[in-house]
């Protein structure tokens, strides 16, 4: 049978998953901090004076997203404790973290890195546009609400299933639920544009319906993207447009 961990425990591993990042080397990277999320759990297994192999074990190398640490290190005191239980642990804690660490540093850096901090950037702007005092604190809960459920639910989730886990997390469809986030994201972009080409012609003087015209431009742009141009050419190009633009206006 398993041995139990107490909650106090947990939500002490909890915590400590805040401080993942605090130490980095170059040869072995997250390994210190990841450690030390452990160490609360594994203290409660193996008392307060761990063995060195032990210790050995759990400070090979490891690098993973800092929101799915917290999966890995769930499930590797389930493992841990299954082994002191006697309840047959079907591989080795130290095994398991290093074939899961890419994967989940992959989708952890496609979903939050790549989708939901774009999101909650372009619904700050969007409402700090409209005047919205609350704008930063709407990014920031934004951003923090998925980010702290997927750390505090998935050491939970770890410790409760296992190795089970990994394929909870499947079902999940992280990398779908990050292109989704990125397609919405472009939405609210061009509705940001919008907004903000409906300001600069108010400011102006200048009738709303002339932003009509940039249209065809959105378009172009948009065709060249397909084509394989990258975003930093696309930058460059509308830079000295818009620099000749100005020389001309002011010439």
């Amino acid at each position: 049978m398993s041995v139990r961990l107490p909650f106090a425990t947990m939500l002490h591993c909890c915590g400590r998953s805040f401080l993942l990042q605090a130490s980095w080397n170059f040869d072995r990277l997250q390994n210190l901090g990841f450690l030390y999320q452990l160490l609360p759990g594994l203290r409660h297994l193996y008392g307060r004076q761990l063995p060195p192999e032990l210790l050995e074990r759990y400070t090979t190398y490891f690098n993973t997203h800092p929101y799915l640490a917290p999966w890995v290190t769930g499930t590797v005191l389930r493992l841990e404790a299954d082994r002191q239980g006697d309840a047959g642990a079907v591989v080795d804690g130290s095994g398991f973290q290093q074939m899961v660490m890419a994967p989940y540093a992959a989708m952890g850096d496609a979903l939050f890195w790549g989708a939901i901090r774009p999101l909650a950037a372009v619904i700050g702007l969007l409402l700090a546009i409209q005047g919205f005092l609350w704008a930063p604190l709407v990014l920031l809960l934004v951003y923090n609400l998925p980010h702290l459920l997927c750390r505090c639910g998935g050491l939970l989730i770890g410790f409760r299933q296992g190795v089970g886990a990994v394929e909870t997390l499947q079902r999940l469809r992280l990398p779908d639920i990050a292109i989704r986030v990125k397609s919405g994201t472009i939405i609210l972009l061009g509705v940001l544009c919008a907004l903000l080409v409906e300001s600069g012609c108010s400011q102006q003087g200048v009738a709303v319906g002339w932003g009509i015209m940039l249209l065809p431009l959105v378009l172009l742009y948009a065709g060249l993207a397909r084509r394989g141009v990258t975003s930093f050419v696309l930058l460059l190009t509308t830079t000295a447009g818009l620099l000749g633009l100005a020389m001309l206006i002011k010439g």
